[in-house]
């Protein structure tokens, strides 16, 4: 009887392990990522980031749309100790809200490729569609972050001239941003959006 009991008992432990198992490897819906993403401003030091998961993140990026398949966007990764704490010195403000982060990312975009038809600029924007490309890039790696359970946050605030120097970044490149990357160590609120009549118009 005990023995029909505990080999009754273990069996249903194993199945609810696995079920759960199961249920916690479960992809996320893509609006889950959407409205799950913040900007993250406090890590959890106490949760790293491997390489190959950065690999898999960036790879994810490659599928972006760019003007002509142009791919002007760069990326440059400190994941070290040396490289993570020289790029916090060069993020102004943002260096002790991302201290705790296990990764910082650089995002650059080529210039001249974008917006451009045999050397010449196709319109007024000119470069601006290199930028444009760039942000459709990291929007894909912002959401393919969390969609790998990590959290990001994307500064503006950056010495340009360190990160160059730092990473050795070809002059052709325009340096946009530095993105943390990491899990968040508390829930973030979520900021009001406008209206959608605000910013649609119909026709």
């Amino acid at each position: 009887m005990n023995k029909l009991f505990l080999t009754g008992t273990l069996a249903a432990l194993l199945a609810f392990t696995s079920c759960y198992k199961q249920q916690e490897s479960k992809v996320t819906s893509f609006d889950d990522v959407l409205t799950s993403r913040r900007s993250v401003r406090s890590y959890d030091a106490s949760k790293k980031i491997s390489e190959a998961e950065v690999r898999e993140l960036l790879t994810a990026t490659q599928e972006a749309p760019s003007w002509a398949n142009q791919q002007p966007t760069k990326y440059y990764v400190a994941i070290s100790e040396e490289k993570l704490a020289a790029v916090q010195n060069l993020v102004g403000a943002n260096k002790e809200r991302i201290a705790d982060a296990p990764v910082l990312i650089v995002s650059t975009f080529e210039r001249g490729k974008s917006g451009f038809f045999q050397g010449n600029q196709t319109n007024e924007v000119g470069d601006g569609w290199g930028a444009y490309d760039n942000g459709l890039s990291n929007c894909y790696l912002i959401m393919k972050a969390r969609a790998m359970g990590f959290d990001t946050l994307i500064m503006g605030m950056r010495d340009a001239d360190g990160l160059r120097a730092l990473f050795s970044i070809p002059e052709n490149e325009t340096i946009m941003a530095v993105i943390s990357l990491g899990y968040r160590a508390e829930e973030p609120n979520r900021p009001d959006r406008r209206p959608l009549d605000d910013i649609v118009r119909f026709f």
